[in-house]
């Protein structure tokens, strides 16, 4: 009995320690994950979020929200990652030009292939948008949709920002980058609904962002079935239009595409004003966010007179709405991740 006892004893003692120590473990665990948005200064935009995330994630509260409809849309270009100088898959159009040219001497001669090969950037603009068109046609059509992806992941290892000498995957928002894995922690479903070509995207999203293709809606051309003289199957990307991802058009995407309304969104531009618009009618606790880039520093500093990524209805409609408006110089404590 005594013996029995006596391990009785000695078992309790070494169960209290087990305990003891997991529970010491767990709390270090909890320290080091306090803060889920280390890059965030604090203030009242990481307040706003993190309010909201409890707020729709505690079981019993009001504002509490079922997992499945925790839906999250976030636009690209200038919220998740830079857009300056020029958009990113603008960037690609030209450098595809410049690798496909050698292929292609009518283009020496020909607007508006000449004058982007000549660098003649006055040219080139005074092309408008015609001209435009004209090389994201020979850029992003006539190929199946596997060599287009290939060609995607070969220039974002291989291409490097004018200004910042980084491949452009890298200067995705460190920031932002937290705010997507904080929100999935929590049950959200997180969502790019950008006006960028959607086969351009998702080749390196799932990389880059942990987000999956199918969750990428985007702008489209019409992709046809094809058969090639071997007999294999493939699809063939063509140069007409099939949708356009953007304005009005983001809230008619995630609706054709999502089929729930979103009860979180970051945008950044006068673009993604319909889609704050969508989400922030929506009943329930919602939230609408924008980046405002005021960082001329670490990145760029723009508004209302840029043509890339102008914010002007949409600031003034945060105002009017009370969004959430992150001030970049004020509210990131970095913008980029530490280079590789």
């Amino acid at each position: 009995m005594f013996v029995f006892a006596a391990f009785i004893v000695r078992r309790s003692f070494v169960v209290t320690l087990l305990a003891v120590s997991f529970v010491v473990i767990a709390c270090a665990g909890v320290s080091a994950q306090s803060d889920p948005l280390p890059s965030w200064n604090g203030g009242a935009v990481k307040k706003s979020i993190i309010d909201f995330v409890s707020r729709v994630t505690t079981p019993g509260g009001v504002d509490f929200v079922p997992v499945e409809q925790r839906i999250a849309t976030f636009d690209n270009d200038g919220t998740l990652w830079c857009e300056q100088p020029v958009y990113f898959q603008v960037a690609f159009a030209f450098d595809r030009i410049k690798a496909m040219a050698p292929q292609h001497p009518e283009w020496n001669s020909t607007q508006p292939f000449k004058a982007l090969l000549n660098k003649d950037m006055e040219a080139l603009a005074a092309t408008g948008e015609k001209g435009m068109l004209q090389i994201m046609a020979a850029t992003h059509a006539g190929m199946t949709t596997d060599e287009f992806s290939k060609a995607v992941l070969d220039w974002t290892v291989d291409a490097r920002h004018p200004r910042f000498n980084r491949p452009y995957t890298d200067l995705v928002y460190q920031p932002m980058l937290e705010l997507l894995a904080y929100l999935r922690a929590n049950g959200f479903k997180t969502f790019v609904v950008s006006g960028g070509g959607v086969e351009f995207m998702r080749p390196w999203m799932e990389k880059i962002y942990g987000i999956p293709p199918e969750q990428v809606v985007g702008s489209s051309g019409v992709v046809t079935f094809q058969i090639d003289a071997s007999g294999k199957p493939s699809l063939l990307k063509t140069a007409k239009i099939e949708f356009v991802d953007d304005g009005p058009g983001k809230p008619v995407g995630i609706n054709r595409f999502i089929g729930r309304r979103p009860i979180f969104a970051f945008g950044n531009s006068d673009g993604d004003l319909q889609m704050l618009q969508w989400t922030a009618a929506g009943a329930g606790a919602r939230f609408a966010g924008l980046v405002h880039h005021t960082d001329a520093e670490r990145e760029y500093a723009y508004d209302r007179q840029s043509k890339i990524g102008k914010l002007d209805k949409a600031l003034d409609q945060a105002a009017a709405k009370e969004w959430t408006v992150i001030d970049m110089k004020r509210d990131w404590k970095t913008v980029f991740p530490i280079k590789r």
